[in-house]
C-alpha cells in the first residue's frame, strides 16, 4: 500500500471561478502508462498535444492540451501530467471526476490517485529536492505578494538566492566546527590549534554576514507580512479623512456627525512597496452613552488596536482648548497604552492644521506629527516616519530576499550562537566544548532555515498555508 507521501495526487491547479483557461495537474511516480491511455496516444515528453477527454460512454468532457513532464525534470521531482482545458469551474470538477474514475482501471497504472492537500505538489518538489524549504516557502510568497517589491523580493529567494547566503554561513561554521573538534581529538596542543587557525577571526566574519542577512530578512518579512496601522482616537477627530487621503479614494463615509464610523474599514496600500493595512475605527469614547450598535464599534476598535503594529492616535486641533476634551484624551492614551500590545508602537498625530489660524494656541512645542487630512499637508512626513517606526530601511531594499518571521528568528538565534562561541574564545582558558556545542547551535538553526533538519510538524504548518493544486 502506498503511503500518503507516495500516494499519486491530482488538482485544479487555477484560481477558483471562470477563466478562459484552467489546468489540472497530476503528480505521481510512473505516471506515463496512464497518461498515453487518458489521451489515447503516446504522449513525447514536454510536448503539447491537443486530445478529446471523453468519459466511459464516449461522451465529451473537454478538449484539452495535454503536457508530460517525466520525473525528475519535473516541478515536483515526479512525473506530472498537465491537462490545460476550457476554465470554467465545472469542467474543472469533470476533468477531476473523469482521471479519479479513469484511475480505477485496470492496466493504467495510477490506483490510489487521490486530492492533493494544499501545498502538497511544492511539499513533494521540497521532499525530492527539487528546491529547499526557503525557496518553498517563497513560491508562496510570490502567490500571496501585495506589491511588485513583496513580488521582486519573494522571486529572488525562489531562484535561491537567500539560500545561496545561508549555504555559504554553513560551509563556513562547518570549517570552524571542524577546527575545534579537531582540537578537542588532541588535547595538548587544543588552544593553541585554534588561535593559529583564527577560529575567532573565522566567527567574527560570521557574526558581520550575519547580520546583513538578518537586516535584509528583516525587511523582507516586512514586504511579505506588511504592517498594520489602526488609526485611533475620539469621534470626528479625522479618522476617516485621514483613511481616505492615505488610499486616496473615498473608502470611509465623512460627516461632521459624531459616531459616523461604527465598524471597521480596512484597505491596503503599498509605502515604498510595503504593504500597510490601514484600519479605520469607530471613535473611542465612554460607551454608557451610545446605543448598541456604537457599542459594538468601539469594541471592535479596541480589538484592532491590541492586534496593531502600530496605533495612530489622532488629535484635534479644533478642540485643544476645551479642557473635557483634552481631559478624555489623556485619559484615551493611558488607555490606549494598557490595550495595545507590548511591541506595538503608539504615534501621537495632530490633525487639522488647515484650522490653525482660527486657533489662538501655539502647537509649535509640541513633540508629535502635524497634518491635515483635508489638506494632505504632512501626509509624506507621516508616510517616512512609519516606515521607519517598523524598521524599512530603504538603503537595504536592493537585494531583499522574501522572508518570514521563524527566518528573522532563526537568525538571530544563530547570532546569539555565535556571540556566546565568540565570548568562550576571549576567556582566559577556553572551553572548547562549549564552543563546539555553541557552533553546532549556530549551524542547527542555519540548517531550519533550508530545511535540512526540519521536524515533520514544522513542514506540516508551512504547507498547510499553500492553495491547492500547488
Amino acid at each position: 500500500m502506498l503511503s500518503e507521501r507516495d500516494a499519486p495526487i491530482i488538482a485544479v491547479a487555477t484560481p477558483p471561478g471562470k477563466g478562459a483557461v484552467g489546468m489540472v495537474r497530476i503528480s505521481a511516480k510512473g505516471l506515463y502508462v496512464f497518461a498515453n491511455a487518458l489521451c489515447q496516444q503516446s504522449l513525447e515528453p514536454r510536448r503539447a498535444y491537443l486530445v478529446d477527454i471523453r468519459d466511459d460512454n464516449g461522451q465529451m468532457v473537454d478538449q484539452v492540451l495535454a503536457l508530460f513532464f517525466p520525473a525528475p525534470h519535473s516541478y515536483t521531482g515526479e512525473d506530472v501530467l498537465e491537462l490545460q482545458g476550457h476554465g470554467g469551474p465545472v469542467v474543472m470538477s469533470m476533468l477531476v471526476e473523469r482521471c479519479l474514475a479513469f484511475a480505477q482501471k485496470k492496466n493504467v497504472g495510477l490506483a490510489g490517485l487521490r486530492l492533493a492537500q494544499p501545498g502538497e505538489f511544492t511539499q513533494r518538489a521540497y521532499l525530492n529536492h527539487k528546491m529547499d524549504l526557503a525557496q518553498a516557502e517563497a513560491v508562496s510568497d510570490v502567490i500571496d505578494a501585495q506589491t511588485q517589491a513583496a513580488v521582486r523580493s519573494a522571486g529572488r529567494s525562489m531562484v535561491g538566492a537567500f539560500s545561496k547566503h545561508v549555504k555559504t554561513l554553513q560551509e563556513q561554521l562547518l570549517r570552524a566546527r571542524m577546527l575545534v573538534e579537531a582540537s578537542l581529538d588532541f588535547p595538548e596542543e587544543d588552544i593553541d590549534f585554534v588561535t593559529q587557525a583564527d577560529v575567532a577571526g573565522l566567527v567574527q566574519t560570521m557574526q558581520q554576514e550575519v547580520d546583513m542577512l538578518c537586516a535584509k530578512t528583516r525587511q523582507g518579512a516586512l514586504l511579505r507580512d506588511g504592517m498594520k496601522m489602526v488609526i485611533a482616537g475620539q469621534p470626528n477627530a479625522g479618522k476617516s479623512s485621514l483613511l481616505n487621503a492615505l488610499t486616496g479614494q473615498d473608502t470611509a463615509i465623512v460627516t461632521p456627525v459624531a459616531g459616523t464610523t461604527r465598524d471597521v474599514l480596512t484597505q491596503t496600500i503599498s509605502m515604498e512597496g510595503v504593504p500597510v493595512h490601514v484600519v479605520d475605527t469607530a471613535g473611542l469614547r465612554d460607551t454608557n452613552y451610545v446605543d448598541e450598535v456604537e457599542k459594538i464599534g468601539i469594541e471592535r476598535a479596541w480589538a484592532q488596536v491590541a492586534d496593531a503594529d502600530v496605533v495612530v492616535l489622532l488629535h484635534d486641533l479644533s478642540r485643544t482648548q476645551d479642557a473635557y476634551y483634552e481631559e478624555d484624551q489623556t485619559a484615551l492614551i493611558n488607555q490606549i497604552m494598557l490595550q495595545k500590545n507590548s511591541q506595538s508602537l503608539l504615534l501621537q498625530v495632530f490633525n487639522k492644521t488647515d484650522l490653525l489660524a482660527k486657533q489662538s494656541q501655539s502647537v509649535s512645542d509640541r513633540a508629535a506629527f502635524y497634518i491635515s487630512a483635508k489638506t494632505g499637508q504632512g501626509l509624506q512626513e507621516l508616510r517616512a516616519h512609519l516606515l521607519k517606526s517598523v524598521g524599512w530601511q530603504a538603503e537595504h531594499q536592493e537585494g531583499v530576499f522574501s522572508a518570514r518571521q521563524r527566518h528573522v528568528h532563526a537568525l538571530e538565534q544563530a547570532q546569539t550562537h555565535l556571540g556566546q562561541a565568540l565570548g568562550v574564545l576571549q576567556t582566559a582558558n577556553p572551553a572548547l566544548d562549549l564552543l563546539a556545542e555553541e557552533l553546532r547551535c549556530a549551524q542547527h538553526q542555519l540548517s531550519c532555515l533550508t530545511g535540512n533538519m526540519s521536524a515533520d510538524d514544522l513542514l506540516g504548518e508551512i504547507f498547510s498555508r499553500f492553495c491547492i493544486g500547488k
